[in-house]
């Protein structure tokens, strides 16, 4: 199993996101401090690749990812759920010890 993964329904909303869009050379993932509860996700086209860069396959999809955010995303899994109409990608983090109550940041330490 690769460090970072996606489900094949995340794959398929990538794949779809993705169609057509020149020069991206897959996603970006990483991890800023922000919110109550101290990171939160960053999630971009990739169109460049840099040095330090950790790059991981899946599914066919490039992620791209900065040693600094690795160390808080190392094992997470990438899924795609329907909430209602919408589809949402959801973040599979095994290394989340807390979130904040509306979801949009993340704790490492208790």
């Amino acid at each position: 199993m690769s460090e970072i993964s996606l489900t094949k329904s995340a794959v398929s909303y990538i794949q779809k996101t993705l169609q057509g869009k020149e020069g991206v050379l897959g996603i970006r993932l990483g991890v800023k401090s922000s919110g109550c509860s101290d990171l939160s996700y960053i999630l971009d086209f990739a169109t460049a690749i840099k040095e330090e860069d950790k790059k991981f396959e899946s599914g066919g999809i490039s992620v791209f990812v900065d040693p600094n955010s690795f160390k808080y995303l190392k094992g997470i899994q990438l899924d795609c759920v329907k909430e209602g109409l919408n589809e949402i990608l959801k973040f599979n983090n095994p290394n989340v010890k807390s979130a904040c109550g509306c979801g949009e940041s993340f704790s490492t330490e208790k």
